[in-house]
């Protein structure tokens, strides 16, 4: 396994931060990040936080914990499948010790909390298996539990009941080493976050349609508070129970009262509400930019906030020459494909490159049609800039993860499984439908209809209205590709590429035959493109593993599969987007800020033709406004 090799951010991260964890003393906070890092922080002036350690894991860092009786024991748990317990000196001058690696893990580790021992630390995965191991001596104890989809989250009461959420909606809570039983509760959708109050009386859950109900240790409903339109995600108690601060995909924190009331809502583009602290009167949230937010728990005013942002690119389009990157600062660089270059020693930067102030917060997806360019966003909205105005449609409800057109009709995906159809012209709702059991995150045109592909599992076809699933994959897929309007291809978590031919001629008809699967990475596969021809096609697709995968595809041998595919190049983070290009190539972009340009040659074989990092691009850029006529 390769490790995230990003260049060293001085001011904090290099990629947005998934976790925040404050010490119980709100004196030092602990930040995650997708750049493989955890970040310890000296909080104790709370408008000045200083950075004091830089720890390290091969992938990125998804959680983290502060022991509850060892004060100076921080646990942190990454995609790289181990948990890493450190001590941290409390001088802020002497380096982190490394104290043990829980390393027995099958499967990326989402979530740690430490028994009320401070000795045994809980941890769940996504295979949905909780484990309880002894993490001062590094040694697995016992399985304490499991879930049927992914485990996303732990949390343990001062008593020692140890509560776990996960994708297939159920809420467990058990009592490890004793005979008691497991009390269990059933939602109908995901469930991605949980926290105990400080007087183990209440468990706190954050659901996938905006509610967080809170529940006894029994699981019985005490009350439910109605949050957002979009998921709830996390939750942090204050320390005397008497207020939660809860983080939804409306990219809002949103504080309540012990009598259940809203007391504020705090809205900022750079926040990414994943993940919320509460400690010494502070909450902590994370961001899409290089830090953490700060805010007072009792006015919910903003002490520090992120410098700068990060510009990981999470979308591709092309269209009239042009390669279009979409990224977490909210900016899309507009390159020049065909323009003149800038010869260096790193590579051949395009001359003509424009940075487009198209949104304040992350930019999920892209679509361009007749000098036209629209932004799907994390905050829920669509952004188009046409004929020098911009245009922006209402809050959709959940982020955007995927964007594309049918016929004249601009469709948008969402987390909460809606496709939503906008007029192109003035982006109004014109129609919607829940199409998905999971959040749709990519679609692609055909001639008639369209294709989508969903954390359901699921790859189907048709119009809004009429669709039809072609094929299932063994876990959540992350993109679908077409060629020619007659292959199809998908992308999953499950590491595989799925491949097949679409026949039918109408948004009802459609079906698929000679589905092969395409072997090769290690890890979730993120992104796929097609080149060539329907009868010979050649499948790129881009993982979790850093690699950029190849395949020719054989329809009468699809035994060869098994063993065909091979590796075109690494990346020195995961592969997150890729776009057909005008002719026979395919832009492909990683979360490190690489982008290549893959063609096929003259013997058909693909290769790499251009190269190029994000950060070349920034500086080449000319700044334009938000009205910018694309």
């Amino acid at each position: 396994m390769r490790s995230i090799d990003l260049p060293v951010n001085p001011t904090g991260h290099a990629a947005p931060v998934t976790h925040v964890a404050l010490r119980p003393d709100g004196k030092r906070l602990a930040s995650c990040s997708y750049d493989g890092t955890a970040l310890v922080w000296d909080t104790q002036d709370p408008a000045r936080p200083r950075h004091l350690h830089r720890l390290r894991h091969r992938r990125l860092v998804n959680a983290c914990a502060w022991n509850p009786s060892l004060p100076d024991l921080l646990a942190t748990c990454s995609a790289d499948k181990t948990v890493a317990v450190w001590r941290i000196p409390d001088d802020g001058a002497s380096p982190p010790d490394l104290i043990s690696v829980l390393a027995r893990h099958t499967d990326d580790i989402n979530s740690v909390d430490w028994m009320p021992d401070g000795e045994h630390l809980i941890c769940v995965s996504e295979d949905g298996r909780a484990t309880m191991w002894n993490a001062l001596a590094g040694t697995f104890h016992s399985e304490v539990g499991s879930h049927t989809a992914h485990c996303m989250a732990v949390s343990v009461s001062p008593d020692g009941l140890v509560a776990t959420v996960g994708e297939d909606g159920m809420v467990a809570v058990r009592r490890p080493g004793t005979d008691s039983g497991t009390a269990v509760r059933h939602y109908d959708s995901s469930i991605e976050g949980c926290a105990w109050s400080h007087s183990g009386k209440v468990l706190a859950v954050a659901r996938d349609d905006g509610s967080v109900d809170l529940l006894t240790g029994s699981l019985e409903l005490l009350r439910t508070l109605e949050v957002s339109e979009s998921p709830a995600r996390t939750v942090g108690w204050s320390p005397d129970d008497g207020a939660l601060v809860i983080g939804a995909y409306d990219g809002a924190l949103h504080f309540f009262g012990a009598d259940g009331q809203r007391t504020h809502r705090v809205q900022d583009a750079r926040l990414w509400p994943r993940s919320v602290s509460v400690a010494g009167g502070l909450v902590a949230a994370g961001s899409f930019w290089n830090s953490p937010h700060l805010y007072d728990l009792e006015g919910a005013t903003e002490i520090a906030a992120p410098t700068a942002p990060n510009h990981g690119p999470n979308a591709l389009a092309a269209h009239d020459g042009h390669l279009f990157v979409g990224c977490d600062s909210g900016t899309v660089f507009a390159v020049d494909l065909d323009g003149p270059t800038l010869h260096g020693e790193e590579s051949e930067v395009p001359r003509a490159v424009r940075a487009l102030a198209v949104a304040d917060g992350p930019v999920l997806s892209l679509a361009v049609r007749d000098g036209a360019l629209y932004a799907a966003t994390y905050s829920g909205h669509v952004i188009g800039l046409l004929n020098g105005r911009r245009i922006v449609s209402e809050q959709l409800g959940a982020p955007l993860p995927s964007l594309c057109f049918d016929g004249n009709t601009l469709v948008a995906g969402t987390y909460n499984g809606e496709l939503v159809a906008l007029d192109p012209h003035t982006l109004a709702v014109t129609a919607r439908r829940r199409a998905h059991g999971g959040s749709v995150k990519s679609l692609t045109q055909l001639p008639s209809g369209f294709l989508s592909a969903a954390t359901d599992n699921t790859v189907a076809a048709g119009d809004l209205h009429r669709r039809a699933t072609l094929w299932e994959h063994g876990n959540l897929v992350n993109a679908v590709a077409v060629l020619g309007g007659q292959v199809a291809a998908s992308a999953s978590r499950d590491h595989t590429v799925k491949v097949g031919r679409i026949t039918g001629d109408g948004p009802g008809t459609r079906r698929v035959e000679a589905v092969q699967t395409l072997l090769g990475p290690d890890e979730s596969v993120k992104c796929v493109g097609l080149l060539g021809d329907p009868d010979a096609p050649v499948v790129l697709a881009g993982s979790y593993d850093f690699g950029l995968y190849v395949w020719r595809v054989d329809w009468d041998a699809p035994a060869r599969t098994l063993a065909s595919g091979h590796l075109l190049t690494a990346f020195d983070q995961g592969l997150s987007c890729m776009t057909p290009l005008d002719g026979d190539g395919i832009a492909v972009a990683g979360w490190d800020g690489r982008i290549v340009v893959v063609a096929r040659g003259p013997d058909g074989e693909p290769g790499i033709r251009r190269d190029w990092r994000i950060e070349h691009l920034a500086a080449q850029a000319d700044r334009h406004d938000e009205a910018l006529a694309v």
